[in-house]
């Protein structure tokens, strides 16, 4: 990988939860091109429907674009089967297109998190080359993620809900934040249920970390 590959994939920091009542999805806001920060808004978090979101790392644009496959991919499933995609037919898509470019690759790190018609909640995270793990928990990646990680092996509990979920998610960020120069600014959290997709930010994401 060429240096200026390696600039294009520094910096963020995300993370996926699973609730006994859904899946908590968060992410900070910076993004950077080695040492410079190139937008402290950077949209980390995206929705494919109600049902499912996604969070991406690493190349801004081959991001993007995977987003865009996979949103005409949920659109063309909604027509011919009524439904949208779950969380592991999404995974298992972003999976083989991510395998089959592997020698051009898209320079991504993903997380696919949702709930599917039973309302179960499915969590997965993708590297560049179509590798991936079915997370029973939690995961996170980026370059402040060894930081969210500690935070969430501590204090992650089994059956923790989405309420709960969203101020631990926050909290990981926000202490990654604190460590990885490469994360920074806002942080965004997501909350996937059975009542639709739901983005936090702001006032609503800093009253969640000051609560007890």
């Amino acid at each position: 990988m060429d240096i200026d590959m390696k600039a294009r994939m520094k910096g963020t920091t995300t993370v996926g939860l699973i609730c006994s009542d859904g899946v908590v999805l968060a992410s900070d806001s910076r993004a950077t091109a080695d040492t410079y920060i190139a937008s402290s808004d950077a949209k980390k978090v995206w929705k494919i429907d109600d049902n499912i979101g996604m969070t991406i790392a690493g190349g801004v644009g081959d991001a993007q674009e995977l987003v865009r496959i996979m949103r005409v991919q949920n659109e063309i499933y909604k027509m011919n089967e009524g439904r949208p995609l779950s969380p592991k037919s999404a995974n298992s898509l972003f999976s083989i297109i991510l395998n089959d470019n592997k020698w051009a690759p898209y320079y991504v790190q993903l997380i696919v998190g949702g709930i599917d018609a039973d309302g179960n909640p499915g969590l997965y995270s993708l590297d560049p080359f179509g590798g991936y793990s079915d997370e029973k928990t939690f995961t996170s990646t980026g370059s402040g993620s060894p930081v969210a990680m500690g935070v969430l092996e501590v204090n992650y509990k089994k059956n923790i809900n989405v309420k709960e979920g969203m101020k631990l998610a926050a909290k990981a960020i926000a202490t990654a934040m604190k460590r990885d120069s490469a994360t920074g600014d806002n942080i965004m959290v997501v909350t996937i249920t059975e009542r639709g997709y739901s983005e936090y930010t702001g006032k609503e994401v800093e009253k969640a970390l000051s609560e007890k």
